[in-house]
């Protein structure tokens, strides 16, 4: 990557955690980093461990960040101070900071439709190249969906297996894309890393699922889980596109932000690796930011939470992404 890199100081610690996650990030066009400077100081016990994961229990909340520059390339090299987070409104004291990656636990969520025919190729080297941001302590799994939802593959670490089962899915069928959701999100019980997350690579909406939008939705907000989606939509103009295909954009754009994550549109299917990539790099550039909420209640309800950034001197305006809620532990 172009740039200067600047190494962080950091420490370990400790952690247990358990309930929900509270995610967010956006990926920038441009794969270089923006990296600032860090003022000589000496580590905080208080900073996470590279492996800390991203959950509530009931007394720490943990929000992972994205921070771009005007150009959507990510700025590392930020420190505690640049943060300031709120929940309802009400300032948190930040008394956690990470900057380190993390082992991940993702599963990918493949379309085999028969539209997908002329984009199975590409959607294939789309999946080679996220895999190629993984470490070695990731693991993954590979659910493929057309008229049903199958689990190709069970959690593994070993990403040819993956690939080589990718080689075999023919398009054909009806899209049961919230049946795929579920199916992800209930193999994500099984993950042994503490950070996760599901990447769909579709090219519409559902029309074949026995789950509802709304059920899907209800266990999306409530899963920790983050969901990336790439979709490779038809142009508006299109003859024979169906309703549930006009609609899928806005499907996976809702069930994607309401877990921090993005959906991004794919015009030129040759785009496909290249987007990939830099969702899975994206995993990789995230601050971690902890706190005690003010709140104790133990009362299962909704938090609002936001993140304001301190404009480091010398930079342009940045812009951070996160989870704007999360469900507080209930009794």
């Amino acid at each position: 990557m172009p740039g200067r890199h600047v190494v962080m100081p950091s420490s370990r610690i400790a952690l247990s955690w358990s309930a929900v996650l509270v995610g967010a990030a956006v990926f920038g066009t441009a794969q270089q980093n923006v990296q600032v400077a860090p003022r000589t100081r000496t580590p905080e016990k208080s900073q996470l461990a590279p492996k800390a994961n991203i959950r509530v229990d009931s007394t720490l909340v943990l929000i992972p960040v994205t921070v771009t520059d005007p150009l959507n390339r990510f700025v590392t090299g930020l420190e505690k101070e640049n943060f300031k987070v709120f929940e309802d409104k009400l300032e948190q004291q930040v008394t956690q900071f990470s900057s380190e990656d993390a082992p991940l636990s993702v599963g990918v969520i493949f379309d085999t439709s028969g539209s997908m025919g002329s984009k199975l190729e590409k959607s294939r080297q789309a999946v080679a190249q996220f895999f190629k941001t993984a470490n070695p302590d990731d693991e993954f799994f590979l659910i493929r969906f057309g008229d049903d939802a199958n689990m190709l593959q069970g959690f593994t670490k070993n990403l040819e297996e993956i690939q080589n089962r990718l080689l075999f899915a023919n398009p054909k069928g009806r899209t049961a894309l919230l049946d795929a959701l579920y199916m992800g999100l209930s193999e994500m019980k099984k993950a042994r890393n503490p950070r996760k997350a599901l990447l769909i690579i579709s090219d519409g909406g559902d029309n074949n699922s026995r789950y509802t939008e709304a059920e899907i939705k209800s266990l999306v907000k409530e899963a920790d889980v983050q969901i990336y989606a790439i979709g490779i939509y038809e142009p508006i103009a299109a003859r024979g596109r169906t309703p549930e295909e006009a609609a899928g954009q806005g499907l996976l754009t809702e069930i994607a932000e309401q877990t921090g994550g993005r959906q991004y549109p794919v015009d030129n299917v040759n785009e496909l690796p290249d987007i990939a990539g830099k969702v899975g790099i994206e995993l990789r550039n995230q601050y971690v930011l902890g706190y005690s909420p003010q709140n104790q209640d133990r009362d299962g309800k909704y938090r609002k939470v936001q993140v304001k950034l301190v404009q480091p001197r010398g930079l342009p305006t940045l812009r951070a992404f996160f989870k704007t809620c999360y469900y507080a532990p209930a009794q």
